[in-house]
């Protein structure tokens, strides 16, 4: 496909990242982000990257971005369903929490909570929360990846122990017949303990995992209560979770 010179480049660069924002797209470029917007919606319209809030990305099914990439990505957005997520847990709950930067997040947003017991696969989740006192940590134990997520079979033993007042889960991507997907089919494993283990269970997804297609598959969207985004998904996504009675929040 013959692209313009700048366009072709936008795309080198982002599947040679993963994502890159507007911000850094125009410096580099010496434009406009008006510029850049236009670039990015017209190769996203051709199906050769995923335009997000902010920037742009190029999406593998077998490889994930890299954590530090997945961190910056929607930072505002992960923050505002970190709150709405943390506004439902009273205080005296206990928790599942599995890996990802927006259940870091969320992590974060508990902080005010008083006497929460909480079980994670995620050192980063573990950290953030330990220094609470009246907090009680559990970590999970077994192969510890880069990003801090530990997965694994003892993992998996460790999570069926338990049954949890609620799991805060985050997830890659989310198609539109309402499949719950992942990289790590080792991690997907834990993820299926923790789902399976708890009396609710809240998905905790920006929009940007809407029609993000990874290779594994979790299950369907019916496993959870509720999922608290950003953004309205796909008209057939949401009647999807309407017909499976999965309550859908839209923080603004």
């Amino acid at each position: 496909m013959n692209l313009p010179p700048r366009q072709q480049n936008i795309l080198d660069l982002v599947r040679e990242r993963g994502y890159l924002s507007i911000e850094e797209m125009a410096q580099q470029y010496a434009v406009t982000p008006q510029t850049i917007r236009r670039d990015i919606n017209q190769l996203a319209e051709q199906g050769l990257l995923r335009r997000y809030h902010g920037g742009a990305a190029y999406d593998s099914s077998i490889e994930n971005t890299a954590y530090s990439t997945r961190a910056d990505q929607m930072r505002e957005e992960k923050q505002r369903i970190a709150e709405a997520v943390a506004s439902h847990i009273p205080d005296n709950a206990s928790l599942f929490i599995n890996i990802g930067t927006t259940t870091e997040a969320i992590a974060r947003a508990l902080l005010n909570h008083k006497h929460l017991k909480v079980i994670t696969n995620n050192l980063h989740v573990a950290a953030i929360l330990a220094g609470k006192d009246d907090f009680e940590v559990l970590v999970a134990g077994g192969t510890v990846r880069s990003d801090g997520g530990v997965v694994g079979q003892p993992a998996v033993d460790f999570i069926q122990q338990f049954r949890v007042d609620f799991a805060l889960v985050g997830i890659s991507g989310i198609d539109e017949e309402g499949s719950l997907l992942d990289y790590d089919y080792q991690e997907v494993r834990v993820s299926q303990a923790i789902i399976a283990n708890a009396r609710q269970v809240f998905l905790a997804a920006d929009s940007s995992k809407f029609g993000r297609n990874a290779m594994v598959r979790l299950g369907p969207i019916s496993l959870v209560n509720r999922v608290i985004t950003d953004s309205a998904p796909p008209t057939a996504l949401a009647r999807l979770m309407a017909r499976h009675k999965v309550h859908l929040e839209i923080v603004s």
